[in-house]
């Protein structure tokens, strides 16, 4: 595995063609931002690129592929973007994992799975897909801005998580400059839902449980609250940031049932607790704040108390707190 930097990947993408960028499965904002922005880059200077998701894509963000139609080739080089684990690709890990050239990451856990790796840390993937099309000297129209914006608002919580630095800021303000429409796209992520959504949080926040002395607040989502209120799935993304906006929790755990039966669990953390620390026993990972594991082959509930107890683990081994 080679690390490179931002010019030398610049470097790398200049000599390639055909190229073929994976997004992580349960797909969010700023691995779809990341995706599509690198690939409208890539195409604005007469390369031919794609992307890639296993699972379906919640019509929420279908606005970042507008005019991206497919192009079909047949890839020359794999990269993936906001991957920290091979095992995210999901259904694609088979066919892709072993083929991935090039991973640009921002994830602090980042598994080495790539021939050249660019792992660097920053609040969104989409930090460094924006600093590489500059690098590329590939031009950021509205469109390209928008995905960009997207990637990095959904994964800073609209700028209110600690991972937001000066440089995030002035990402975003460079994409505003560039005709990134904020209002809209603040609104599309943040502040609308369709009535099923808001019964399915109904449910979900009504089933809430504590432990660790109320410092840990679990919910859980299982397949019949879809099948319940006709909630997408993707309309419940919002869900995991729940648990940890109540006083004392320092640890939420949102755990969802996937079609499948796997067990997905989000974890979000405030100071000093860990959510990755947490994942990590489980093979998950992600960042300190907020992170991510799975669990196979058992029920919600034992995963909920697996969970319960690495929290309480964890907890203790703060101190007093």
């Amino acid at each position: 595995m080679t690390g490179l930097d931002c010019q030398r990947v610049a470097g790398l993408l200049q000599a390639w063609d055909d190229m073929l960028v994976l997004c992580h499965a349960s797909p969010d904002g700023d691995t779809l931002g990341a995706a599509s922005a690198l690939v409208r880059g890539l195409r604005a200077l007469g390369k031919r690129a794609d992307l890639f998701c296993a699972d379906p894509i919640d019509p929420k963000f279908h606005f970042l592929f507008a005019g991206l139609g497919r192009e079909h080739f047949t890839p020359a080089h794999i990269l993936s973007v906001d991957v920290a684990d091979p095992a995210l690709l999901g259904e694609a890990e088979e066919a892709y994992a072993g083929c991935v050239e090039l991973a640009i990451d921002h994830h602090s856990s980042h598994k080495d799975f790539a021939q050249y790796q660019w792992v660097e840390p920053a609040a969104a993937a989409c930090e460094l897909v924006y600093r590489l099309l500059g690098a590329l000297g590939a031009p950021i129209d509205k469109a390209t801005a928008d995905c960009l914006y997207t990637g990095v608002a959904t994964d800073t919580g609209c700028f209110r998580y600690s991972n937001v630095t000066p440089g995030t800021l002035r990402v975003a303000a460079g994409l505003l400059e560039l005709g990134a429409d904020a209002a809209a796209i603040n609104r599309a992520m943040f502040e609308t839902k369709s009535r099923a959504q808001v019964q399915a949080e109904r449910l979900v926040m009504a089933g809430m449980r504590f432990s660790c002395g109320g410092r840990c607040a679990l919910v859980q989502v299982p397949q019949a609250i879809y099948r319940e209120t006709g909630a997408r799935e993707g309309e419940l993304d919002g869900v995991a940031a729940l648990p940890r906006q109540i006083e004392g929790v320092l640890v939420g755990v949102t755990l969802k049932e996937k079609p499948d039966g796997t067990i997905k669990a989000s974890l979000r953390s405030n100071p000093p607790a860990s959510a990755c620390a947490i994942c990590e026993k489980f093979g998950g990972g992600g960042h300190t704040c907020a992170a991510g594991c799975s669990f196979s082959g058992i029920t919600m509930e034992e995963a909920a108390r697996r969970l319960e107890a690495a929290c309480q683990e964890h907890l203790r081994g703060l101190g007093p707190l």
